[in-house]
């Protein structure tokens, strides 16, 4: 009997009029759509097209504020060279099986692809001199080989030159040539502020140029920094990554802060950031530009900064500082003050806490003696002390190894044209060498000095320079004679051949490489 014939008769039948539904299911469905569709090409009769008003500036407080200062605050960008890799080189006479770029490295001596890429950072400050002083975070520039500024109503790229700095507060100055008087900023009165006021912060925030948040003054003389001399003031104004250096204003358009850093767990904003109270930045700011650096003064002590109250009352006095070392030939060694005395007054006036003594003996002028009132095991003695550069004293702690090991970019490099390019001619044998027998004219790049405008441009080694803003390039007398036609702020336009591979062969393609010479 067959398997079919097993089957009861019922189940087949079941089995058919399924199929059969299922079928008939599909024929409907394609037959049939259900869905809704716009008949194409009819315009409707009974719908009001919308309309556009007229542009009505509707202006307030912030608004006016964000005019007025945008112009004076500026975008910076710095670069950081790249340390070169180490790599193995082949000789002439290793060549590797298969490579193209046999020929180019045999004449120009190393490979492209192992060259380093160079690093770059961003920031904000804020312009305080029409004669291109800004003021921004010393991190923004930190061992920087080329700063950067743009202006918001110019987008040239203005190479900048540090006048001095101070990792202690945080804070720089830079300086550009704009080859006019530029817009500044007010400068306004940090002790004024008050916890609620408002506040506006400028900057570019992850590049963004020119944007404005704000916010309130969320509390004063925060002491979130590693530092001595930062007692921040908090603000809930948006401050981001990008945002350093730029100001913090209040409702008047003044200056109040240097936005410095954030709390945050996300590397964003997360609703507290921190800047740095505008007289102190006024104070480091006029020291650098009338000496170049920043001193303060010292007496070389050290002390805790968390000093208990109890701690002052179980030793008997109600005010003071207890010393807890004397550093080896500094002022107070010299003078006898020894760890464990307490520092009750300085020229009669008492001192109320650490930052209260370390303040006014870093505002006191190098070569100054000051009377040093002391508690020592309960007995009252004044001390003639001589102020010294706090950074003398402590020569040897690390916190101070900027001063030894100073790093300035400057605003160019010395080439052997302004271009900051070295160049050549090429021999017959070369252009040979190199196809470039069909090539009049032109002149190799041998080298390019970091941080120059030739760099900035996009100028590489081993390009041929054939024209400059289109004036033919024969030879290095021409360089030089073109460059003599042309000044600071002049456009500029260099053709180029650069060189390449192609099954073996050197082959060279051309470019234009533009920019305004700084």
């Amino acid at each position: 009997m067959s398997f079919w014939n097993q089957r009861p008769t019922g189940k087949v039948l079941t089995f058919v009029l399924i199929g059969v539904t299922l079928a008939i299911g599909i024929l409907i469905g394609t037959l049939v759509d259900s869905r809704v569709k716009a008949e194409r090409s009819q315009p409707v009769t009974d719908a009001t097209p919308l309309r556009i008003p007229d542009p009505v500036e509707l202006s307030n407080e912030f608004s006016r504020l964000a005019k007025r200062l945008e112009p004076a605050v500026v975008f910076i960008e710095t670069d950081f060279d790249p340390r070169p890799r180490e790599t193995s080189r082949r000789g002439p006479s290793e060549p590797e099986e298969g490579d193209e770029m046999d020929l180019f490295r045999r004449f120009f001596g190393g490979p492209f692809e192992n060259m380093p890429r160079p690093r770059q950072a961003t920031g904000s400050g804020f312009i305080v001199d029409p004669k291109g002083y800004i003021i921004t975070n010393h991190h923004v520039i930190e061992g920087a080989d080329r700063i950067r500024v743009k202006l918001v109503d110019d987008q040239t790229e203005h190479r900048a030159r540090l006048i001095g700095f101070d990792p202690e507060t945080d804070l720089a100055v830079i300086k550009i040539d704009a080859g006019r008087p530029l817009p500044t900023v007010a400068i306004g009165n940090s002790d004024a502020v008050q916890v609620g006021d408002w506040a506006i912060a400028i900057g570019a925030p992850f590049g963004l140029e020119a944007s404005v948040t704000a916010g309130i003054i969320s509390a004063k003389g925060r002491d979130v920094g590693p530092q001595q001399f930062q007692r921040f003031i908090q603000t809930d104004a948006a401050i981001n990554p990008g945002n350093s250096g730029g100001p913090l204003v209040n409702v008047r358009g003044e200056v109040i802060g240097v936005n410095t850093m954030i709390a945050t767990r996300s590397g964003g904003y997360q609703g507290i950031g921190f800047a740095l109270p505008i007289n102190m930045a006024v104070k480091v700011y006029n020291m650098i530009i009338q000496s170049g650096r920043v001193t303060r003064g010292s007496i070389g002590i050290s002390f805790s900064r968390e000093q208990a109250p109890m701690l002052l009352k179980a030793l008997g006095v109600d005010h003071g500082v207890v010393v807890s070392q004397v550093q080896p030939g500094g002022p107070a060694e010299k003078a006898g003050i020894k760890p464990e005395d307490i520092i009750l007054a300085i020229d009669g006036k008492p001192v109320k806490d650490g930052d209260d003594l370390v303040s006014r003996v870093a505002e006191t002028p190098i070569g100054t003696q000051v009377k040093i009132s002391i508690d020592r095991g309960g007995k009252r003695m004044e001390i003639p002390v001589k102020i010294e550069d706090r950074a003398r004293v402590f020569a040897d702690d690390p916190r101070f190894a900027f001063y030894r090991e100073r790093k300035t970019p400057e605003a160019a490099a010395p080439a052997e044209a302004m271009f900051g390019v070295y160049v050549r001619n090429l021999s017959a044998r070369e252009r040979t060498e190199l196809s470039l027998e069909e090539q009049q004219g032109g002149v190799l790049v041998t080298r390019v000095e970091p941080r120059s405008f030739g760099e900035d441009i996009g100028l590489r080694e081993r390009d041929v320079i054939v024209s400059i803003n289109r004036r033919p390039v024969n030879s290095v007398d021409d360089v030089r004679a073109i460059q003599s036609t042309l000044k600071s702020g002049d456009a500029i336009a260099f053709r180029v051949l650069r060189p390449g591979s192609a099954r073996g062969q050197v082959t060279w393609f051309s470019t234009y490489l533009a920019g305004r010479i700084p």
